[in-house]
């Protein structure tokens, strides 16, 4: 394991990431992935819910940080679904 996580070029974790390969490395890339596009997309769903009631940057704010509260669990159960698929 140690001489994996050492070896590890970009190169390697583009084709990885690319491919059907979900490992802990790719995993991690597309959790963090995944919890940048909710925290946008909360940020902007909470300026269009609740911008003018509380303000434009309470409310950005707000959805940035409630927003991969959700994400993150359906993400992990998503990524362990389709490494069980995978394995058939």
């Amino acid at each position: 394991m140690a001489e994996t996580l050492s070896n590890y070029t970009l190169t390697d974790l583009f084709t990885s990431l690319a491919g059907d390969e979900i490992n802990l490395i790719t995993g991690f890339v597309w959790l963090l992935i995944a919890v940048t596009f909710s925290m946008v997309g909360g940020a902007i769903g909470g300026m269009l819910l609740a911008g003018k009631d509380i303000g434009y940057q309470l409310s950005a704010i707000l959805g940035g940080l409630l927003a991969p509260a959700g994400v993150i669990p359906a993400i992990i159960l998503g990524m362990l679904m389709i490494n069980f698929l995978i394995m058939f």
